[in-house]
């Protein structure tokens, strides 16, 4: 017998991750064997994370969804039928043309980071939902607090290059868990270290990333933007400023150092819970050594004064001259490089601006309010693709209530059968990233990465962008546009004309993956250049005067924490956080056995002193609870926590979690200062001993 023939595809990984790893896809008659991390690709390094690197449990588990259905059972049952996919299409066609006969604003595409890549992830989707009139989504999930503070500092999301760390003395690796969620960038500060560099972790909890630093501090939640503060205020105070960096390159010194002049550590010391000599010498040894670097990540952006925290931060290699160095500075995002053309791949040129019906935009994280209050026109119809709102998004219970609207029609493109198909009329089978065409950025580093088809659709599933264009077709729409080919759309997602793309497409389609035609080393404001209105680091912003904000850098406290709302914190006195669990990114993979056993189950982190005045030992079973629900986990006692704060690594699917909740159930609806972004890590709770595990 003939051995089976093997071929090699080049693929991206697809996932919201800084890394956006090169991966190779071996494939034999048909069916993919293997997948492994590129070697070629520096920073991939032929390496994969944990799951990713068994993807093929993904691409191949008996869960996937195979076939178009539609419901049979009440909204949330989960019950569908098989049907045809001319049958779904013409259904969501009928449904969508009735409604957009009144005012297509009824209609709402609902997406985030299932996919990260510009075809799969925000080209045609964009475009067909333009086209039709559609309301528009305001994608704030995520990043969209600390993305208005950088831009409203630096001006766009670009920094230090991430590969540069290793040269780095210091570095502050400031609301990040790079351990866990930027596997391949860990592996450049862990060099950094063996030269020599002091890692400092800040995080509320002893992350597995802080437990391999130099030094942990841990803030109370939210409050972030007050150490920074009381940090810039030692700089000035203490001269640890570059004045020739500053005098060149900055926007509103005075201002800034008159406002930050009471922000002292004695001040920042029980807002943030650290003390004062901390404080202080965290300040000094930041200002005194060269180069020195801040890693952050989003993670400090989720609470009620996120975007001014990450706005704070940004400020500090500024007022040091720390950008002057490529491996100084900051970096939160490397996004902000690659020339994208969104107007080519979203065209909102097609939007019909019909008389008296102006484009609406609803904000993604308040979806439950949105589908229950909006009106003039209310929501009829919503259609779910990249995403999992009834387990990711806050406030859960308004959520299941808005999508449990037996008036709402719902359609959910979906690789599995998640918590919010349970309430889809129709539900499609969606593609992985191993059966569809795409093409990637990074916000980790500085290199584009190619994805090719490696083997044919399973089933009946369909990428995005071809059910699009069937929808497209079936409601008369003729734009060419509108029938553009995936190869194309990736082809037009950079700026053609932009130096940064120079060599870009020949390496792309030599090796997979090419890195921006950047300078090496890249110092991206070592001689200034922001990209901010005035072309400096803007301490004093008048965009963000204009906004309604305040211009210069501030404390911001969080909606709920014992110092800002002591009331509250009576009946719920302990901070809960809800980052990643390790296991999941996301709800993705969160349903798969390998990674929920090793998971173990729904879990609450709590400090042992928290734990004992609660009459709670390990294994127990807790109740998590504020005004805004409940839901269960297991305890686990341990002093990675500090007392007063709990973690509850996240995010379980709702319906495997064990009592149909997860951490959203408790998590708020409230808005960041900035950005519209939600505020999952601002959030009192209690915790008690579930009275039926007596």
């Amino acid at each position: 017998m003939s051995q089976p023939v093997e071929k090699v595809v080049r693929a991206a990984c697809p996932h919201d991750c800084p890394d956006t790893c090169a991966m190779e896809v071996t494939v034999a008659d048909g069916r993919a064997v293997k997948i492994r991390g590129a070697d070629d690709l520096p920073f991939t390094n032929g390496a994969l994370c944990p799951k990713v690197a068994r993807y093929l449990e993904r691409v191949y588990s008996d869960q996937r969804l195979l076939h178009p259905m539609k419901r049979v059972g009440r909204k949330g049952e989960g019950r569908f039928e098989r049907i045809g996919w001319d049958e779904a299409l013409d259904t969501i066609a009928a449904k969508f043309g009735a409604i957009a006969a009144d005012d297509a604003r009824g209609i709402l595409p609902y997406s985030y980071g299932g996919t990260l890549g510009f075809v799969q992830g925000g080209s045609m989707d964009f475009r067909f939902f333009h086209r039709l009139g559609a309301s528009l989504l305001d994608r704030t999930i995520c990043s969209s607090a600390g993305v208005a503070g950088w831009k409203a500092t630096i001006g766009a999301m670009v920094g230090t290059d991430p590969e540069a760390l290793v040269d780095a003395k210091l570095i502050l690796i400031w609301g990040a868990n790079p351990v866990v969620s930027n596997l391949h960038g860990w592996r450049y500060l862990q060099e950094a270290k063996r030269r020599g560099a002091k890692l400092v972790c800040i995080d509320p909890r002893r992350t597995q990333t802080a437990e391999k630093c130099d030094e942990h501090l841990a803030p109370w939640p939210g409050t972030d933007g007050a150490l920074a503060l009381a940090m810039m205020q030692v700089l000035i105070d203490d001269d640890l400023i570059d004045r020739d960096y500053i005098a060149a390159h900055t926007l509103g010194f005075d201002a800034l150092a008159e406002r930050v002049k009471p922000c002292t550590p004695e001040w920042a010391a029980p807002l943030t819970g650290l003390s004062a000599d901390a404080i202080r010498r965290l300040a000094r040894e930041y200002g005194s050594v060269k180069p020195a670097a801040i890693r952050l990540n989003y993670g400090l952006n989720r609470c009620g004064g996120g975007g001014m925290a990450v706005r704070n931060v940004a400020c500090l290699p500024a007022l040091t001259g720390a950008w002057r160095h490529p491996a100084g500075g900051a970096v939160l995002s490397t996004s902000g490089n690659f020339p994208v053309d969104q107007q080519a791949l979203e065209r909102p040129d097609l939007y019909p601006h019909a008389p008296g019906r102006p484009p609406r935009t609803i904000n993604m994280a308040t979806i439950g309010d949105a589908l229950l209050t909006v009106d003039d026109p209310p929501i009829r119809a919503i259609y779910v693709y990249n995403s999992n709102p009834l387990a990711v998004a806050p406030d859960n219970r308004r959520v299941r209530e808005g999508f449990a609207r037996e008036d709402l029609f719902c359609v959910v493109h979906e690789l599995f059968q998640t918590d919010t198909a349970d309430y889809a009329d129709i539900l499609l089978p969606a593609t992985s990233q191993l059966e569809h065409r795409d093409l990637h950025k990074s916000y980790g580093h500085l290199y584009a990465v190619d994805n090719q088809p490696a083997i044919a659709p399973l089933g009946e599933a369909k990428p995005n962008t071809e059910v699009f264009r069937l929808l497209a077709a079936r409601l008369g729409f003729t734009d060419p546009a509108l029938a553009e080919s995936d190869d194309a759309i990736a082809a037009a997602a950079f700026k053609r004309r932009d130096n940064r793309v120079y060599g870009l497409e020949r390496g792309l389609a030599g090796q997979g993956w090419a890195r921006l035609n950047l300078p090496r080393p890249f110092a991206p404001f070592a001689k200034g250049g922001f990209f901010t209105p005035s072309g400096k680091c803007e301490f004093f912003s008048a965009s963000l005067a204009r906004q309604g904000h305040d211009p210069l850098p501030a404390w911001v406290p969080p909606h709920e924490s014992p110092v800002s709302n002591a009331a509250l914190a009576v009946r719920y006195p302990l901070a809960m956080i809800s980052p990643p669990a390790r296991n999941f990114l996301n709800t993705s993979f969160a349903n798969l056995p390998r990674f929920t056993e090793q998971e173990r189950g729904p879990s609450l982190e709590i400090h042992p002193a928290d734990a004992a005045a609660r009459g709670i030992v390990e294994g127990d079973r807790l109740r998590i609870f504020n005004e805004r629900g409940a839901f269960h986990a297991r305890a686990v006692p341990t002093d990675r926590v500090r007392p007063g704060v709990v973690v509850a690594p996240s995010v379980w699917w709702r319906k495997l979690s064990g009592d149909g909740e997860n951490a959203n159930a408790v998590t708020s609806k409230a808005l960041t200062d900035m950005g519209g972004g939600p505020t999952f890590y601002d959030c009192l709770v209690e915790v008690a001993k579930d009275a039926h595990d007596d």
